[in-house]
């Protein structure tokens, strides 16, 4: 049996006559930037995540440049966030001139860690990007907190987690800005790249309009220096469509992460839900001793079951931030993750069967690596 980690093919077999029609309407009307459907998708996507204004721009990571840009944020500054997770997070900050400064992170949760957000705060700090990992909410009651008492922006970093609820509410919602990516494999995928901007402020969406778009709201008159970067009506009429499979498939994610919750409890360390979260298991974690990690990896994938790590090397030991002076050892909790942790398949569509084969070669391989 071959089980893939994410199977996206099968949501569009789900899906294809509805898609198929948009996709029809759109190439017919031959208006394929920032049209109706675009504007339509960024009131339902608002709505959808608890935010008063979504702005719609080219991919995540340009949604944390640009939320980062129209926040102020620059050369000289520095931005705290942590070094577990995706290059794109940093990789913004060091696009608009400032410096990523790690914090290291929960072993539970494998979020940042508010604790250690408060002791790297310097006179520099300006921002907190809290990533809420694998579709895990981050404690945003501590980090709030720890903003409001600095007078810090909070750009939450909500690529793997939308419809993920913390206090009941919407990520995306707590911070002066919510980044999604619509990244085809995430839990609400594009046929391509995509990303949007959540604010509830009325000021900083007008500028983000602005940012996106050339620094311009009227045709070859530019007030500021702005950016390309602009969610195509194509990709807004698909997710549109998708939208109102969200829920329904973050719930489906939710019973196969318990399954396997049940299933292999006691064998290996599984993922533990956040205090007043509500996960949405863009990916479902696992958590054994380094020595056997690589090894059960291997058997899986050698018995036709994906599995992969996210992710092998933390951003601090990455040669491109050598110059930031961070050494291994720095943190020492992002550093285990990304030698103990492995991904399991999990996607909505994921057949019993086929999660039975995962478990039970799970088992078997891990009685192989003793």
């Amino acid at each position: 049996m071959k089980v893939p980690l994410m199977n996206i093919q099968v949501q569009y077999d789900q899906l294809k006559t509805k898609i198929d029609d948009a996709i029809t309407e759109i190439a017919s009307s031959s208006k394929f930037i920032l049209g109706k459907e675009t504007e339509i998708f960024e009131r339902e996507i608002a709505a959808y995540c608890d935010a008063r204004y979504a702005v719609g721009v080219g991919s995540g990571t340009e949604a944390l440049i640009l939320a980062l840009t129209a926040l102020g944020i620059g050369k000289g500054d520095e931005v705290i966030t942590t070094p577990a997770t995706f290059i794109a997070t940093a990789e913004s900050i060091s696009r608009v001139g400032a410096r990523p400064v790690f914090a290291d992170i929960d072993r539970d949760t494998y979020n940042i860690d508010p604790g250690k957000i408060e002791e790297a705060v310097t006179p520099r700090t300006k921002a907190i990007i809290p990533v809420h990992l694998f579709g895990n909410p981050c404690d945003m009651d501590r980090i709030m907190d720890i903003a409001g008492r600095h007078n810090l922006k909070v750009i939450e970093d909500t690529a793997q987690a939308i419809g993920a609820t913390y206090n009941d509410k919407k990520v995306g919602s707590f911070g002066d800005a919510g980044c999604l990516s619509f990244f085809p494999s995430k839990n609400l995928g594009a046929f391509g790249d995509g990303g949007m901007i959540l604010v509830n402020d009325g000021g900083l969406y007008k500028k983000l309009r602005l940012l996106r778009v050339h620094g311009t709201s009227e045709k070859y008159h530019h007030s500021i220096i702005g950016f390309n970067s602009r969610l195509d009506n194509l990709q807004a009429t698909i997710l549109t469509v998708k939208l109102k499979k969200l829920d329904d498939w973050n719930e489906r994610r939710r019973r196969v992460a318990k399954r396997y919750d049940e299933e292999l409890k006691g064998l290996v360390e599984t993922p533990s839900e956040a205090n007043k979260g509500r996960h949405v298991y863009h990916l479902y974690i696992i958590r054994v001793e380094k020595r056997k990690r690589d090894g059960l990896m291997k058997f899986l994938n050698d018995n036709g079951i994906e599995s992969r790590v996210y992710y092998p090397l933390p951003v601090h030991l990455q040669e491109c931030y050598k110059d930031l002076g961070y050494k291994k050892g720095d943190f020492p909790e992002a550093e285990a993750a990304s030698t103990e942790t492995l991904a399991l398949p999990l996607f909505p569509e994921i057949k019993d069967d086929e999660q039975r084969y995962v478990i039970d070669k799970l088992k078997k391989g891990l009685k192989a690596c003793n």
